[in-house]
């Protein structure tokens, strides 16, 4: 339950009803502002929903360029970042020069360390290698409980995938209904292709992983990634024993 005010008066909505009146604005949304270009998408959920607009940035090439455009705003976002206890020393090395530039608080979410422990003692430290069943236990106790953790009270949760960088991103809309968090996800990328992406950084000399010029155009766990070879597709060196289409870790599979 939550006490809302207005015209003078306090009333009080259960949770259900604050879900389902802001699954109808999404719905309002998808239709209203779908075609806003990234940065007034962007200052459009800031200012709808003050206080309760997420950023879950992973500090990949796409990430780097919202978190340019969310500190152009000037709004107060939620601003955060998941660390999986795997990543590369790059990556923590981008993480600190990202704060230094953009004067930014970016608050950092483990897994719970009995879970990661649990997890280890019975399935062996590499488990993601042996199956898919293992990976995807990893990814949901490194990463979905984490990221469900940051996005308590939030409703609007902005992300940086884009249609091109997958087979199982081909059909994402820009603004879409997140069942199973219950709020509202927005894309403002999603159209984008990688050159507008590597465009926008240049000009604005947006920092990014150094990965990215060693072959890596898709950054995760040290384990779970390498380097791709010319030709091949973009998100390739992700869990690379796996089938293309099974290729996500699950914090971007919807529960419509």
């Amino acid at each position: 339950m939550q006490e809302v005010g207005y015209g003078g008066r306090i009333f009080v909505i259960s949770h259900f009803e604050m879900e389902n009146e802001l699954r109808s604005a999404c719905d309002r949304y998808s239709q209203e502002v779908v075609s806003l270009p990234p940065d007034a998408l962007i200052g459009f959920f800031l200012e709808r929903h003050p206080g309760k607009v997420a950023f879950s940035s992973s500090l990949g090439a796409e990430d780097q360029v919202l978190t340019h455009m969310l500190a152009a705003t000037g709004n107060s976002v939620k601003l955060f970042t998941l660390d999986t206890g795997r990543l590369f020393q790059e990556t923590y090395e981008l993480l600190d020069s990202t704060i230094q530039r953009y004067q930014l608080p970016i608050e950092v979410y483990f897994p719970h360390t009995r879970q990661v422990e649990n997890m280890v003692n019975e399935h062996g430290i590499n488990l993601f290698y042996q199956s898919i069943e293992n990976r995807k236990l990893c990814c949901h106790i490194r990463k979905i409980e984490p990221l469900k953790r940051a996005l308590e009270g939030m409703e609007i949760w902005i992300s940086g995938i884009r249609r091109e960088q997958s087979v199982t991103r081909v059909d994402t809309p820009s603004i879409e209904w997140d069942a199973d968090l219950g709020l509202i996800k927005v894309h403002p990328l999603i159209d984008w292709k990688d050159e507008d992406v590597w465009h926008y950084i240049r000009e604005h000399k947006v920092p990014y992983n150094t990965l990215h010029d060693k072959g890596y155009p898709s950054i995760g766990c040290l384990p779970c990634t390498r380097a791709i070879l010319p030709g091949e597709d973009v998100r390739a060196g992700r869990w690379w024993w796996e089938l293309p289409d099974l290729k996500e870790c699950g914090l971007h599979i919807l529960n419509k």
